[in-house]
């Protein structure tokens, strides 16, 4: 077994918007005359879609909320993301990013977007940041209902079926035999949602601490950094491979 692709997380690991998204979503609450709760965020949203997270944030308060009125909402709040994110000079991309990014591209693996974000702000901001080309797949929360959002393993289920579907064919192999699987690939991800989403899809997991302490991380993933320029990919890389017999067990 060896490492054949990578999955990224949007919000935590590729672009630091926690406190952005915060403040939107309290901004929806009091323009429909609710009031918000400061804790609450970090209780229902961190790692989850904006969909679950606002259908949370209005049934708490005992609006009753419909997929026409989500929509809405959600709508608003990514134009507004957007602008927001338009005013500012830069892009707060998080710092060791691109360094990852060139090691995985040395490596010639497969990259992919893995979040429950939504799809209109993965695509500005990826487009914005000159990323887009550098991923092979983005799945988003907008291939998910709030059903499916407990926690969005099968988001992926999609991304590790859509990297197969691109894999070239060869007449001397079957497609089981070309198959990326899920052992083979690695997240990296930084909520405790988004952890049990990969592990649950038994896709091994990188936790990065920017989010909660490196030793909540560390007892949640399959590794855990503080930043994302300590992801030593050659070290994870000999983790994939198959180890030599010893001598007892080549014997035995």
């Amino acid at each position: 077994m060896v490492l054949k692709a990578v999955f990224l997380e949007f919000n935590g690991v590729i672009l630091k918007d926690i406190d952005l998204q915060r403040r939107l979503m309290d901004k929806i609450l009091i323009s429909e005359n609710l009031r918000p709760d400061p804790t609450e965020f970090g209780q229902v949203c961190i790692g989850r879609s904006d969909r679950t997270c606002l259908d949370q944030l209005l049934t708490r308060r005992g609006r009753a909320t419909s997929k026409a009125s989500l929509d809405k909402l959600l709508a608003q709040k990514s134009r507004a993301y957007i602008q927001q994110l338009s005013a500012d000079n830069t892009l707060p991309l998080y710092p060791g990013l691109q360094d990852f990014l060139y090691q995985l591209k040395a490596a010639s693996l497969p990259l992919g977007v893995v979040t429950a974000a939504q799809k209109a702000e993965v695509d500005w901001v990826l487009a914005q940041a000159n990323l887009i080309d550098q991923f092979a797949v983005t799945i988003t929360g907008n291939d998910l209902t709030v059903d499916e959002d407990k926690p969005a393993t099968k988001l992926y289920e999609q991304a590790i079926a859509r990297l197969n579907e691109q894999l070239p064919q060869s007449a001397s192999q079957s497609a089981s035999q070309l198959a990326i699987l899920p052992e083979e690939c690695l997240a990296v991800e930084a909520s405790f949602a988004g952890i049990t989403a990969a592990k649950q899809a038994r896709v091994p997991v990188v936790g990065v601490a920017h989010f909660y302490p490196y030793r909540m991380m560390q007892r949640q993933a399959t590794w855990a950094v503080d930043y994302l320029n300590e992801i030593d990919l050659a070290w994870i890389q000999q983790r994939y491979e198959p180890k030599p017999l010893t001598v007892s067990e080549a014997s035995g």
